[in-house]
């Protein structure tokens, strides 16, 4: 029960910012979900409603490197493994969607990797 309202506010927040965030095929939206033990993230094409390319904490590449995927060194890696990624489909620009976790800590710590990997947002 508890876990169902805390979801809830998540929600709440999540569906508040997507009346603003939008993503398109020139410019892909960066969905990002963090669980306790792993982190996620994605670039879709809202347009035509699908995913174009998604990174998690639980892929091959990922666990060559890490053995952790619930922190802020693991954020990084993921968001510097989706900017070599989207370089590689030639991806630059992007809208960042927080999907209504503060933007602190995990989620920072992506953003910040995937930008100093050279996404634009």
């Amino acid at each position: 029960m508890i876990t169902k309202e805390r979801r809830a506010a998540r929600d709440i927040r999540h569906r508040r910012l997507r009346r603003y965030v939008r993503g398109s095929a020139a410019r892909p939206r960066l969905a990002v979900y963090r669980s306790l033990q792993h982190i996620y993230a994605q670039l879709i094409d809202d347009d035509a409603g699908r995913t174009v390319l998604a990174v998690d904490s639980r892929s091959k590449e990922f666990r060559a490197l890490h053995t952790t995927g619930g922190n802020v060194v693991a954020a990084k890696a993921v968001g510097e493994l989706l900017a070599q990624k989207a370089k590689a489909h030639g991806i630059e620009r992007v809208v960042f969607d927080r999907g209504g976790f503060k933007y602190h800590g995990r989620v920072k710590a992506l953003a910040d990797a995937a930008r100093a990997g050279g996404l634009a947002f």
